[in-house]
């Protein structure tokens, strides 16, 4: 796949919700975003890994024994991982290294993140049956599965292997009660509104690249599979602050020398970042606090501690 081909990853998002393949998606993305992606081992890799949760499955199981079956293979040393379960990658917990978000990454070194991690879990899931979809939360996603018994979401927490109540995203990611109230965190995604979710790691590879165009293109593709897609929101904003910066300030720098014929494109810009920032709040959402991110890093070197790390 040629680097920054978004035919692909649009493709993707033409799908019906019957067709969502997961895996397909996230190697699009993976793919444009470092195109030495070797997708055909990714995928063999897939397929061992459910091999190897099939292995777990009693006969004639329930949903839920599938999903203990998946939680057992992916989580607890035994002899299908060859002793060695998924673990979350605690040398990165900001995610700051883009290739740890990739699913090569994850499936070579058996540590994951806050992408990667439930994504993984997500397609293998779609591949045993399961009713499962992608949720978000603020800087986060994680996995709901339908559970038939209880006649409910469950929330599974793919970077630690369990579940996990949604009070408990709410206390530790700060999620506002008027986020919930407008759809925007912790309800189970469709499979296209899941495609916008796995496509973040796409608009943030731009985000950092300046490239404002294609990061446009991608966040409007996740807005139209999910019109409140937060992350896509906030992206579309910094798109258009970077278009202001390249166009406008990289020329400018003092408002009073800008010229009569780009008033009109320097107040569109900046009417655009400042709107779309609006619509997100008025969702719901909030700015991550340095507090938050403070208390996130804490409890990480608390698990480093506990490790012996």
């Amino acid at each position: 796949m040629a680097a920054d081909d978004p035919s692909p990853l649009h493709a993707q998002f033409q799908l019906p919700d019957d067709r969502v393949d997961y895996v397909a998606a996230k190697l699009v993305v993976d793919s444009i975003i470092d195109p030495s992606t070797d997708t055909v081992a990714v995928r063999r890799q897939v397929d061992q890994w459910e091999h190897a949760v099939r292995g777990n499955v009693p006969g004639n199981p329930t949903a839920r024994q599938v999903l203990d079956a998946l939680l057992k293979t992916l989580y607890m040393p035994g002899e299908w991982n060859q002793g060695k379960p998924f673990t979350y990658d605690l040398s990165d917990p900001l995610g700051k290294n883009p290739k740890n978000k990739q699913l090569a990454t994850y499936l070579a070194t058996l540590k994951g993140n806050c992408v990667s991690m439930p994504i993984l879990f997500v397609i293998l899931g779609q591949r045993l049956g399961l009713t499962v979809a992608l949720a978000t939360a603020p800087n986060h996603l994680l996995v709901k599965f339908a559970d038939d018994e209880q006649q409910m979401w469950l929330n599974v927490e793919a970077t630690a292997g369990g579940f996990k109540y949604d009070s408990s995203y709410q206390r530790e990611t700060g999620i506002t009660e008027a986020s919930l109230d407008n759809g925007l965190y912790l309800r189970p995604l469709l499979p296209h509104e899941g495609i916008g979710a796995i496509a973040s790691t796409l608009m943030e590879h731009y985000g950092a690249k300046k490239d404002a165009d294609a990061l446009m293109a991608v966040a409007d593709l996740a807005l139209a599979a999910n019109p409140k897609d937060p992350v896509a929101m906030i992206w579309k904003a910094n798109a258009y602050y970077i278009q202001t910066q390249q166009r406008i300030r990289s020329r400018y720098s003092n408002a009073e020398d800008l010229p009569p014929e780009l008033h009109g494109e320097f107040h569109r810009l900046t009417r655009e970042n400042l709107a779309w920032l609006a619509k997100a709040e008025s969702l719901g959402w909030t700015q991550k606090t340095p507090e938050q991110e403070a208390s996130y890093l804490q409890s990480i070197q608390r698990e480093r501690a506990r490790r012996g790390l």
